[in-house]
């Protein structure tokens, strides 16, 4: 399920998506996913329409969390 939950974000997003935690635990995935933009709006709303795509299309799977991080370089 985490592997074609990934594959299809992949694709339809051109993101990148890794499991990166609790794979020990059954039942249980971390889902990191990666959106380089020179537009910090341009990222959020991709990894909000992610969230989204992941609930409306895996009703088998609940996403529980949600952490996102912007990390924003400014050229000097």
């Amino acid at each position: 399920m985490v592997r074609s939950l990934s594959q299809r974000i992949r694709n339809k997003f051109q993101v990148a998506v890794a499991e990166v935690g609790d794979n020990e635990v059954w039942q249980l995935a971390t889902i990191g996913i990666a959106c380089v933009s020179n537009s910090h709006r341009h990222c959020e709303e991709v990894l909000n329409e992610i969230v989204d795509y992941a609930r409306e299309t895996r009703l088998d799977a609940e996403v529980i969390d949600v952490e996102t991080d912007i990390i924003a370089f400014d050229e000097e």
